[in-house]
């Protein structure tokens, strides 16, 4: 709670007490009063996150004494105006006044929409014979207030008009303004209504991916003839129709925070006041065409649909990145590239095969630097006997490209050979490496005995007793 000091004595000075709540048009106020004497100099008020300083205020009251004597008692007050609604903090602050110094502890101040100070904050002191411009004047009237124009407007926007089942659209709501609009536009209730807002935007019959969050943060944007605006995004989705239900977006409102000028301001005036103005964005439906048939195939709405594009892998052994040997385990990416709804892809159905042995697959999505998407489908897989391996007729992936508005198949382009067991590898290493070809060529292919190290340590034991008696006896015959 803000407080202040109790009132000043002759000669002195107090804090006068500031509201706790006023209007959104505000506005509030810091101030001190001085009793009996002149001011000699204009102490510094502190600046108050949320609120632009708005002029000082002047107010010379007389007051009756006992005896008949007179006393003059000047108010100064620093107004405030808030740029939105909420609480706010007042930092402790020190103000000098004719060398005394006055402390302020701070607190909080809630700032809305038809709001008013207290009572006790605005009230004249006892005796007052001369009070304020508003208690004599009265409070400048709505009448004397203008609007001013505003470029504003609420737009709900779609990335194509319509799009074949499965295709995404991007839908946005944008609120466009000029930037000199920002002076008498604000935000009400941005969360509060957001929520709302998001709420009408979902369609039960898509698949909804959020491609950005909301931000108060505008983009530069130019529109038609050249005007640049300030483009706040409010929501953005992309909606990839189920069924070929068209998809239909209410009309849409924003209410926001519009401020009035005083056409002729005066010092100690409020200088706008707040009003509200609500933008309406028009109803949106965006058509869904079902998927042309295709030739054998009764169902064409379980196929994917995008434009994508194949990016493909495999892993490579020291004889070659597409050669390997019968019941070795080796890795193969299938990766899909493109725009469309990734998550919905499912890995390629393989046909069982004695000859191949398949596990997995390991997938991976990731975002790429260009907008699109990346999907792989990560596979180990075993070949039993030799020869090329057809991956084309077993990694496939069917798809309709909106785009063109025909069907296509991605296939694998990678055929690795699989070589014979043991022999087959050292012909392979023989053909392929230049130093242990030739050495293996020339290498002796009779099996040895499983224990012949432990015979060749025990050979190399013998002898070394037999040279140890040799030493022994020249050692005696040379004695």
């Amino acid at each position: 709670m803000l407080r202040a000091q109790p009132g000043p004595a002759s000669g002195g000075a107090a804090l006068v007490p500031p509201p706790t709540a006023v209007p959104l048009a505000g506005p509030f106020t810091l101030g001190f009063r001085l009793q009996g004497a002149a001011l000699t100099g204009t102490p510094d008020f502190p600046e108050i996150e949320g609120f632009r300083k708005s002029g000082l205020t002047r107010t010379t009251a007389t007051h009756l004494l006992p005896g008949g004597r007179r006393t003059t008692e000047l108010t100064v007050l620093q107004r405030y105006l808030p740029y939105t609604e909420g609480d706010y903090q007042v930092p402790p602050f020190d103000l000098v006044v004719n060398g005394q110094t006055l402390h302020s502890a701070g607190g909080r101040v809630r700032v809305g929409a038809g709001l008013t100070p207290p009572a006790a904050a605005t009230a004249s002191p006892p005796g007052t014979g001369i009070g304020s411009l508003d208690q004599l004047l009265g409070k400048p009237k709505p009448q004397n207030f203008y609007e001013p124009p505003d470029n504003a407007s609420l737009a709900l926007e779609a990335s194509q008009p319509r799009v074949y089942l499965g295709q995404g659209v991007r839908v946005g709501l944008y609120l466009y303004l000029r930037p000199a609009d920002q002076a008498v536009l604000s935000f009400y209730d941005f969360t509060g209504q957001l929520t709302e807002l998001r709420h009408q935007l979902r369609q039960p019959s898509t698949w909804e991916v959020a491609t950005a969050e909301p931000s108060v943060l505008p983009d530069t944007v130019r529109r038609a003839g050249g005007q640049v605006y300030l483009r706040f995004r409010l929501a953005e989705n992309t909606y990839y129709p189920l069924t070929t239900q068209a998809l239909q977006f209410p009309a849409l409102a924003l209410t926001m925070t519009k401020f009035k000028l005083l056409k002729k301001p005066q010092p100690g005036d409020t200088e706008r006041l707040a009003i509200y103005k609500t933008f309406t964005a028009p109803a949106l439906v965006v058509a869904v065409r079902p998927l042309p048939a295709r030739p054998g195939r009764p169902e064409p709405s379980s196929v994917a649909v995008g434009d994508y594009v194949l990016s493909e892998g495999i892993s490579s052994t020291r004889f070659s990145s597409t050669r390997f040997r019968t019941g070795e385990a080796f890795t193969y990416t299938f990766g899909v590239e493109g725009t469309g709804n990734v998550a919905a892809l499912q890995p390629p159905q393989l046909p069982a095969s004695p000859e191949l042995e398949v596990y997995g697959p390991a997938i991976r999505e990731e975002p790429l630097p260009d907008g699109r998407q990346r999907k792989s489908f990560r596979y180990r897989l075993v070949a039993h006997r030799p020869g090329p391996v057809h991956l084309a007729s077993l990694f496939r992936l069917v798809f309709f490209n909106p785009v063109s508005a025909r069907y296509d198949t991605l296939r694998a382009g990678l055929q690795p050979v699989i070589l014979g067991a043991v022999q087959a590898a050292a012909d392979a290493a023989v053909d392929d490496d230049p130093f242990y070809g030739p050495a293996l060529a020339r290498a002796d292919t009779q099996l040895q005995p499983l224990d012949i190290y432990r015979q060749v340590s025990r050979y190399a034991a013998w002898l070394l007793v037999a040279l140890l008696g040799v030493a022994a006896v020249g050692w005696w015959l040379a004695k």
